[in-house]
């Protein structure tokens, strides 16, 4: 319970993601001293990514997991690094299976007009400044912010974003 409140992911997950950027060599180098292990470093930066306002500083990440500030930034940077060296393998359309399967989702838990609509993303938190003025409250959310709870679909019939 505590690994997924702090890192984001279940433990598993994160054994997946530690084995799929392990052997890139950002994490190698022709020093006398050894960089910290590739858990440590992705614990780190999913600590921080997964966090936000003073929680997610540098200096609070560091202080959360006993090492220096420098290498909070350094294993933000090669985890990134690593991950982007990713995304020709892992990011890609759904095949037509994988979209019909979609379509009849959305079908059954929305309507039929929106069926067209395979491609949506869901629940991100835009964090507001302030209170809005208007009908203020009804932007307070779960987390106990004021923000706005954003939805983008992809549809060649019914382009739109709410």
């Amino acid at each position: 319970k505590q690994f997924r409140r702090n890192l984001r992911v279940a433990p598993s997950t994160f054994d997946a993601l530690v084995g799929r950027i392990e052997g890139h060599s950002i994490f190698e180098n022709q020093s006398n001293s050894q960089q910290f292990p590739v858990e440590i470093q992705l614990a780190i930066a999913l600590y921080r990514f997964g966090h936000d306002g003073n929680a997610a500083s540098v200096e609070a990440v560091a202080q959360w997991a006993g090492v220096s500030v420098g290498l909070v930034v350094k294993s933000t940077r090669r985890v990134i690094i690593a991950f982007l060296a990713l995304h020709d393998t892992v990011v890609r359309w759904p095949s037509e299976d994988k979209k019909e399967e979609a379509r009849e989702w959305v079908e059954n838990q929305s309507c039929a007009a929106w069926r067209a609509g395979f491609c949506m993303v869901d629940g991100t938190l835009v964090p507001l400044f302030e209170k809005p003025g208007h009908h203020g409250e009804a932007y307070f959310d779960r987390k106990s912010n004021y923000s706005m709870n954003i939805q983008v679909s992809y549809s060649r019939f019914l382009p739109c974003s709410n």
